[in-house]
């Protein structure tokens, strides 16, 4: 089949090595421009765009894709399909009723359950007991399609790197198993009732509200590990937390109330097993501690 890819992230190249190591043709693959990043601000070019240009594929970075040139550019790839997984980029109509058998999405969630653009770390900080990946047909609407695959993962205590991981595997298994049997494969419209939203998460949202049950907290910690890094302030500085376990110790919410680190919540506290300051590597609390003092009674805030 005659393919393009649409992907920005890590989650993404499972889909696109699949499409490579399956033998579709693709003409372009369609990413987000480079982004400064690290301390230099230099341009970093995108996961999928290392990858698309690694197996020699044309990879396209338009900043929108409204602009009626691209519009034009993108029809003239004379598509069966476009797949996309993590673009994030808006598809107008002229670019999902391109391809000849529309647009096909890689989602990570069990839809209708968290559309949009941060369902992992939105499933962890619900409390979900799993998710998944649903293959569905692009339309208009925000991840409204209807469905075509879907594929259950429990979420245990998986940060959000390790269940993205393992989604991204599930999903280019599952989007390969959609095109074997095309066209025979079905559709199942979605139950807009019981649709719930994921929008993109805030850098303030990583601020962790000791004020909350220590069961919350902990999943504030897996939610945003690796990014941006669940965090607290001491002394002027931010300190993350990248994991946690749970204790029933109990206390001001904020305080820390023994030499491991445990902090009170709202309910219960949390034990630190892996933190990390600005600039340098993980560490456990005792190694954080030899170097930063946090005494004993101090309060923690954000």
């Amino acid at each position: 089949m005659r393919i393009a890819f649409m992907g920005t992230p890590e989650f993404a190249v499972p889909t696109l090595d699949m499409l490579i190591a399956a033998g579709h043709e693709i003409p372009a693959v369609y990413t987000q421009p480079p982004r400064p990043a690290g301390r230099g601000k230099a341009l970093r070019p995108s996961p999928v765009q290392i990858r698309a240009e690694a197996a020699g594929i044309t990879v396209r970075t338009p900043k929108s894709l409204r602009d009626e040139t691209e519009q034009a550019a993108f029809a003239a790839l004379d598509l069966d399909f476009a797949v996309v997984a993590a673009y994030g980029l808006i598809l107008p109509e002229p670019i999902l009723s391109a391809p000849a058998g529309g647009c096909l999405n890689v989602h990570a969630s069990l839809l209708p359950r968290w559309r949009g653009a941060a369902p992992i770390q939105r499933a962890i900080l619900a409390g979900d007991a799993r998710t998944g990946i649903t293959i569905m047909e692009m339309e208009r609407g925000l991840d409204t399609g209807p469905m075509m695959a879907m594929w259950p993962a429990s979420i245990e205590r998986k940060t959000a790197g390790e269940l993205t991981e393992e989604l991204a595997g599930i999903g280019a298994w599952l989007l390969k198993r959609v095109l074997e049997v095309w066209p025979q494969v079905g559709r199942m419209p979605q139950d807009d009732s019981k649709a719930t939203y994921a929008p993109k998460i805030g850098k303030e949202e990583a601020k962790l509200d000791f004020a909350a049950p220590a069961e919350q907290v902990e999943r504030q910690v897996r939610a945003f590990n690796p990014v941006p890094g669940a965090w607290f302030e001491h002394e002027g500085e931010r300190i993350k937390i990248l994991s946690a376990e749970l204790s029933e110790l109990g206390g001001e919410p904020g305080t820390v109330l023994d030499h491991g680190l445990t902090i009170a919540c709202g309910k219960g506290s949390i034990v630190p097993t892996q933190v990390k300051r600005a600039g340098r590597g993980a560490m456990r609390p005792d190694e954080l501690l030899r170097g930063f003092v946090i005494p004993v009674g101090s309060r923690l805030g954000g």
